[in-house]
């Protein structure tokens, strides 16, 4: 990276040495697992360049943003609705948490058996090595689980203007009720910090960038169907990784682009593996770049990932939101509509989210289902078993996994990978 972006890390009080540790370690891994990968769409050249100035070009961006007074605001969760932040003419950036890092400092404020991914965004903060974090004027908390719950307690006392979401945990009427009022209640704050009214124009503008990003997510999703795949799972779950934090035009244009050059595959019938290669559908707990260490497994053992039943995948970008409302508030309703039939395992019960599982089984054409679950995600844990349960019962193989982001278990995973893969075949 350039001393100009060195200049700005500094300027944001990021511990450049730290940081710079961070981006060896970053750009090393990105290169040993995506730039190794063969057939790959031209279109991921793109994606190269993003993940290159991941922390450079992004930032300078973000920071030229608010030279001008548009607020940036970070969040954890794909339940903070992007629509209401732009319509107030602000930008919402997904924030870090998908590394471990300063976990000697973060196992002083939080139990060590924490969840890995509220771990790792305590060590971000706590070692000043993620940008986003830094340079985002409001951060969005959500009381999703017990373990965010109490974990933003004491993330309050680390970072200015910290805002905390509730929300629901029962699909009721009164669940639905509660999610309304916290979307108007976080409407008012945004409008508030923002010093912007949000209208009926921009709140429908909002909508409409937000649903374009999805339906190019929804295009890519659908090519994967094919076989042989158009395009390594890997390849997919960058873009939907990118889909967080990326200038949302830019990202639409991206994607809609890779996606005419993967239709030319199709048409053509290449592929980046080859026909009848087991298909893979990964379901369960969110990846957060930089954790590609199950996908790459994958890959490398024999299969190719065909779709992520995951917030980092379809869970988080599968519905639209309702743009034909004229007024504020017929949309804030279309908004609630949409947010709600988010099938988090924070649910109790949980069964469209079994329903949507098995209906992407279908949909993709898989062999086989890996349920992924994060060390200490009680909710996505406890769920597995059920998940389980439910597809086996309709004959569809699954393997549940448990980790971390440690590199530990590696040759664990691969040989228990393996042997499924076997098993597919």
């Amino acid at each position: 990276m350039s001393e100009v972006y060195r200049f700005m890390w500094a300027e944001l009080g990021l511990d450049l040495e730290a940081h710079d540790v961070l981006i060896g370690v970053l750009g090393k891994t990105y290169r040993d697992i995506y730039l190794s990968q063969e057939k790959r769409p031209e279109g991921m050249n793109y994606f190269d360049f993003v993940m290159s100035e991941v922390h450079g070009l992004r930032i300078k961006e973000l920071l030229e943003e608010k030279q001008i007074g548009r607020k940036i605001i970070g969040s954890y969760c794909v339940f903070v609705p992007e629509e209401i932040v732009l319509a107030a003419n602000a930008t919402l950036v997904g924030l870090c948490s998908g590394a471990d890092f300063a976990m000697e400092e973060v196992e002083r404020l939080l139990p060590r058996n924490t969840c890995a991914l509220i771990k790792s965004s305590f060590g971000f903060k706590l070692g000043k090595v993620c940008p986003y974090l830094e340079i985002a004027d409001m951060i969005v908390g959500e009381n999703t689980c017990d373990g965010k719950k109490k974990a933003y307690e004491s993330l309050g006392n680390l970072v200015e203007n910290l805002y905390v979401m509730d929300l629901p945990q029962v699909k009721s009427d009164q669940g639905r009720s509660l999610l309304k009022a916290e979307f108007g209640r976080f409407r008012a704050a945004v409008e508030g910090f923002t010093g912007i009214t949000i209208t009926a124009e921009s709140l429908k503008q909002a909508i409409q960038t937000v649903n374009a990003k999805r339906k190019a997510i929804h295009r890519l999703s659908a090519l994967r169907k094919a076989d042989p795949s158009p395009i390594s799972g890997l390849d997919a779950l960058l873009a939907n990784q990118v889909f967080f934090y990326d200038n949302p035009a830019r990202f639409t244009e991206s994607v809609n682009k890779i996606c005419d050059e993967l239709e030319k595959r199709v048409e053509e019938k290449q592929g980046v593996f080859n026909e009848k290669t087991p298909r893979i559908l990964i379901s369960g707990c969110p990846m957060a770049v930089p954790n590609w260490k199950l996908p790459w497994i994958i890959e490398t053992s024999g299969a190719v990932i065909v779709g992520e039943e995951s917030c980092v995948g379809e869970r988080g970008a599968r519905n639209l939101t309702d743009d034909s409302g004229n007024t504020v508030e017929e949309m804030m309703e279309a908004i609630t509509n949409r947010y709600f039939k988010v099938d988090c395992a924070i649910f109790t019960p949980n069964p469209d989210r079994l329903d949507h599982i098995s209906d992407m089984f279908e949909t993709y054409n898989a062999d086989g289902v890996i349920h992924y679950g994060l060390q200490f995600c009680q909710p996505y844990l406890m769920e597995s078993m059920a998940v389980e349960k439910a597809l086996e019962e309709k004959n569809i193989p699954t393997l549940r996994i448990e980790t971390d982001y440690g590199m530990e278990d590696m040759g664990q995973l691969k040989t228990r990978i393996e042997a499924f893969v076997e098993q597919l075949k």
